[in-house]
């Protein structure tokens, strides 16, 4: 049973996100690799006291990523983690006016630590992780560095003949330097399996940040915002093809926020693992 709920839950993790990737530790020289795709829109944004408004002109924005997550077991209670994206975006109007830009975003490299358990059922996990940015301009992110530590606690079990997964996340993010923000991230996810050989899942989650900085003013760029609130509500569907390979669609929508853009989004990504990379074969 045990075996059975590690491999349900680290499926439907793997659907939530890989922030933390939930809080069943990863096996000793398991690689975890991730690419993935996502793309944002919008063409309303909330004012300062969280009102909608359109863009002026008919603006909006459309953003595409691309990014690689990367997780290796070193030990059965730590695990290195790093993320590597690459942001393209555009914000247009119908005045004719244009402004795109295209390049790798922050790269995030971090420790991830098993801390304890609950009954074998449910776990903990405390992260680190530090923020590089890989720009010299201010388009494509704050051009600051920073850390973040974060929290997550994930568990299974049965309801009838399927299994679920649950996922709380809470993380304070801090960026060094003039007006850098400081920000706590937050996530709660529930995701169940569809069929009796758990190849499908599907999830829904709440997520959101409440980011405060000194310097308060709007700015039509996502990625430059410093002092702004969302929540997001989003689905997800994932399938299973073997141990080793999932695929996963999500999509998104922003329900609530202040001095922030009315985001709705959607996103693939790829899911391999690599057991006894760089090490000797182990058997489990």
């Amino acid at each position: 049973m045990a075996k059975r709920i590690f491999f349900i839950t680290s499926l439907l993790c793997l659907l939530f996100g890989f922030d933390a990737y939930c809080g069943w530790p990863t096996r000793p020289r398991r690689l975890i690799l991730s690419p993935s795709y996502s793309y944002f829109t919008a063409n309303k944004d909330w004012d300062s006291v969280g009102r909608k408004v359109s863009r002026p002109n008919n603006g909006t924005f459309r953003s595409h990523s691309v990014s690689l997550y990367a997780e290796y077991g070193i030990v059965r209670r730590l695990a290195a983690i790093g993320t590597l994206p690459f942001l393209s975006y555009n914000i247009k109007d119908d005045t004719g006016r244009s402004f795109g830009v295209s390049g790798f975003g922050d790269m995030e490299l971090g420790l991830k630590y098993y801390l304890a358990n609950i009954g074998y059922k449910y776990y903990f996990t405390l992260q680190g992780t530090g923020i590089v940015p890989l720009y010299k301009t201010e388009g494509l992110g704050f051009a600051q560095g920073g850390g973040e530590l974060r929290l997550g606690l994930s568990g299974a079990g049965n309801i009838g003949k399927s299994f679920y997964s649950l996922s709380l996340e809470n993380a304070v993010r801090k960026y060094l330097g003039d007006n850098g923000p400081i920000q706590d991230r937050y996530s709660a996810s529930f995701g169940i399996t569809l069929d009796k050989k758990f190849h499908d899942q599907l999830s829904v989650s709440v997520s959101g940040v409440l980011s405060k900085s000194d310097f308060t003013a709007f700015t039509r760029n996502i990625y430059t915002a410093r002092d702004f609130t969302f929540t997001q509500v989003s689905l997800s569907y994932g399938h299973t093809f073997n141990n080793s390979f999932s695929i996963f669609l999500t999509g998104g929508r922003f329900i609530t926020g202040r001095n922030t853009t009315i985001a709705t989004n959607a996103s693939v990504a790829f899911i391999y693992k690599i057991d006894n990379f760089l090490g000797r074969k182990i058997y489990y």
